[in-house]
């Protein structure tokens, strides 16, 4: 009688209640409502159009978390601008190679992107992508002697001839005015400019793949859900557990035959809970950002480019400053920042007991490790977290001098959470950037990681199918259809000038951007534009 009654109680206590036997079987269980499970739902609705997809997002609506247009930056990473894809050799070299697989991902989005809208998945581009000139903005002799060398280095490639440098005032005074206004006529200074760059709402690109998908009886939107644990069956499918945020928290299982954890900042400590042995020694490091707003139509309408400065020193790569046109929602405003926050949540919306729910003994050591190599890290985000706002100000004065106190305001972006992982010479590293983590068999994978993230999710998705679907993928039908969805699949456009010029050509004519073709390297390269 005692049991009885003590099941009874239990029941009656919000998300006390125990899943019995899953309630239905899918195909695949995609976790969270960003654009990664956006983009990799559409891939596989497109590829098996007859399987069941459900999806499950703990918010009220989709990409509310770090799709969400006010929680990014809206850069579409190519790396035209990011000066922090170009390293510089003990040698004084500038290395390249990051930057050119960063475009050859962009480009793949934007191929993905083109596609969709052909077939009316996506609507309306300009509501979700628009051309806004990448720029880089340096000034003192070893920054402006770093830029004019890496300006140099990237016209090897093929993927970036057309982009201008200047070190004339007068010129960069045309390029972006407020930038320049209040300068000091004898600072040395450089920039480069590409015309082809973009601003991207993410958010939108997500609603609108998400809304298309539901159209489909195949499909299921499941919001104000959360998922709470993960098992693996005896048959190597999964049986999930998702509390209904809108009903008490009761609890309810899923089998899935796949799962992808694309849950942002929360996908860890989901991976942790499948128990597979490819999560193990994998930990996160949370990182917040903040932004300076001004939608003063009087500055907004002076400034048109996304202008990239270099980093601080022990400044993580999401960090880098910069000043850039916004356009959300039809709505133009300038961003500066980001400055860094801590917390110890995994999401904007999560809990501040998130990092510590991801330690285990498992991770503890990487992290420590981590931890020691990064002094210069933790001693960045200390100074930012003391900035007042007139130190915020300060900062941005150095990208646009005049710039008054009244005409901003301070946003909180999203939430980062940056790799840890295990690493045979220190022990443990921090790694920006985004990883893939599947397991053996290919029924369950994870995101990790941040930028450049949202920009290149269609490429990163492939990557996902390519790991997870390893038989699949190899098929006829499989390949026919992806190279329909992304045309350039299985090449590369760097120094092809004729499939770069094609692919652009037709990305440009579907999305609505600014084409220019690339011209051979002899024709390309330009006498850089001295200081007059």
């Amino acid at each position: 009688m005692k049991k009885i009654l003590l099941a009874l109680l239990c029941l009656s206590v919000i998300g006390c209640s125990k899943p019995s036997e899953p309630e239905k079987t899918v195909d695949v269980l995609l976790i969270g409502g960003g654009i990664m499970s956006a983009s990799l739902g559409t891939y596989l609705h497109e590829l098996e159009p007859n399987w069941s997809i459900d999806i499950y997002e703990r918010m009220d609506q989709v990409a509310e978390e770090s799709s969400n247009a006010w929680n990014n930056a809206g850069t579409g990473h190519s790396a035209f601008c990011e000066l922090n894809y170009t390293s510089e050799s003990a040698d004084g070299s500038i290395d390249i190679s990051k930057a050119v697989g960063i475009n050859e991902q962009f480009e793949i989005s934007k191929q993905f992107w083109s596609y969709q809208v052909e077939r009316q998945v996506l609507n309306n581009p300009g509501s979700f992508i628009n051309n806004v000139p990448h720029m880089s903005f340096v000034w003192g002799d070893k920054n402006v002697e770093f830029l004019r060398k890496r300006h140099a280095a990237l016209q090897h490639s093929s993927l970036f001839r057309g982009m201008e440098y200047s070190e004339d005032h007068a010129q960069i005074a045309q390029w972006v005015p407020i930038v320049m206004e209040g300068r000091a006529a004898d600072q040395k200074i450089a920039a480069t400019r590409m015309p082809i760059g973009t601003d991207v709402n993410f958010g939108e690109i997500t609603r609108q793949l998400v809304g298309s998908l539901t159209k489909s009886d195949k499909v299921s939107l499941n919001l104000r859900h959360e998922v709470r644990d993960i098992k693996r069956n005896a048959d190597n499918s999964w049986t999930v557990v998702v509390a209904d945020l809108g009903n008490n928290g009761v609890e309810t299982s899923v089998k899935a035959k796949f799962v992808f954890i694309g849950a942002g900042g929360g996908a860890l400590k989901l991976l942790q809970k499948s128990g597979i042995p490819e999560a193990e020694g994998y930990a996160g490091f949370p990182v917040g950002g903040q932004f300076l707003m001004t939608d003063n139509q009087d500055i907004v309408s002076r400034h048109k480019a996304k202008l990239y400065g270099k980093a601080s020193v022990g400044a993580p790569p999401m960090s880098v400053p910069h000043l850039d046109t916004r356009i959300i929602d039809g709505r133009e405003v300038l961003l500066f920042g980001p400055f860094a926050t801590f917390s110890t949540k995994f999401l904007k919306n999560g809990s501040l007991l998130d990092m510590f729910a991801a330690l285990n003994s498992h991770n503890i050591m990487p992290m420590t490790h981590a931890g020691i190599d990064n002094i210069d890290l933790s001693t960045y985000l200390m100074g930012q977290l003391m900035l007042s706002f007139d130190d915020r100000m300060t900062a941005l004065r150095e990208y646009f001098p005049n710039a008054k106190n009244e005409d901003w305001k301070l946003l909180q972006a999203g939430q980062r959470v940056q790799i840890i992982k295990k690493d045979a010479v220190h022990g443990g590293i921090l790694q920006f950037g985004t990883e893939v983590v599947a397991s053996q068999d290919g029924s369950i994978a994870a995101l990790l990681g941040a930028s450049p993230g949202a920009s290149t999710a269609a490429p990163i998705m492939l990557t996902v199918l390519e790991k997870t679907f390893k038989d699949r993928i190899k098929t006829p039908e499989w390949q026919a259809r992806l190279k329909e969805i992304v045309p350039t699949y299985g090449q590369k456009l760097n120094n092809d000038l004729e499939l770069t010029n094609k692919t652009r050509e037709w990305t440009s004519s579907r999305l609505g951007l600014t084409y220019v073709p690339v011209l051979p390297e002899e024709q390309a390269v330009a006498e850089p534009v001295a200081a007059q």
